[in-house]
């Protein structure tokens, strides 16, 4: 299977909840888009592994991938070390990704983080030819890192989902067990009522930095190439 967007998250649901906006548009513009998530869950204060593995196969049809896996890596335990790498190097050259979404490399959770970076290093290891892993070597056109979980970084790009946000919604809403049956005062788990308010105003936050209703904020380690300077997007003033 080659894909042309392939995501990859600490844990399922943070696709979703980070990307899910992005991923549906490109699966809406006939992109092959899947998901690799490192860890399932298991050691999460809500649900358990086998549920959340339900709950992804139902966020997974919700966005229409075609493509979705875990890693099995230990919960809350995603380090960095040259194995976990090479499984997950071994995984983009069995998917061979135009791009890559990775998590930001800085954040409050040690999985997100930790997988944003050694996410990175897997994209430079699948290319080399004499490792040890199976395939020919292959290495994504583009890295893009996923901020939404870190809203204080500056997005060098934002992508509108204002067509796709219902349905991110429903893809969310589908990890029922991370919900809480009221509000949280510690702001972790909300309850489903707020969940409308609380994806809604980031969503809203970040659209209206490029002047539409919802957006999904990225950054990238390289500068972007402009052909045209008279047709570039979002006004200045």
């Amino acid at each position: 299977m080659e894909l042309d967007v392939l995501s990859i998250a600490a844990h399922r649901d943070d696709s979703e909840i980070t990307c899910g906006g992005t991923i549906i548009k490109m699966v809406e513009a006939g992109y092959r888009v899947g998901i690799v998530d490192l860890t399932a869950g298991e050691t999460g204060t809500r649900g358990n592994a086998t549920l959340r593995e339900k709950e992804s196969v139902k966020a997974s049809k919700v966005m229409g991938i075609v493509h979705r896996e875990n890693l099995y890596l230990p919960d809350a335990g995603v380090e960095d070390t040259r194995e976990n790498k090479l499984k997950i190097a071994q995984k983009i050259r069995e998917l061979r990704p135009r791009t890559v979404i990775l998590p930001y490399w800085d954040g409050r959770h040690p999985d997100h983080y930790t997988t944003g970076r050694i996410g990175y290093e897997a994209c430079f290891l699948a290319g080399l030819a004499k490792l040890p892993l199976e395939g020919r070597p292959h290495r994504p056109h583009k890295i893009i890192y996923a901020t939404l979980y870190v809203p204080s970084v500056r997005p060098t790009f934002v992508v509108d989902i204002t067509g796709q946000f219902e349905k991110k919604l429903k893809a969310v809403l589908c990890y029922a067990s991370q919900f809480s049956a009221k509000k949280d005062v510690q702001n972790l788990f909300p309850a489903r009522s707020d969940l409308r308010e609380r994806v809604g105003s980031l969503g809203r936050h970040f659209g209206l930095m490029i002047g539409t209703r919802y957006g999904e904020p990225f950054v990238t380690r390289e500068i972007a190439a402009v052909e045209d300077i008279v047709n570039m997007p979002v006004k200045s003033v």
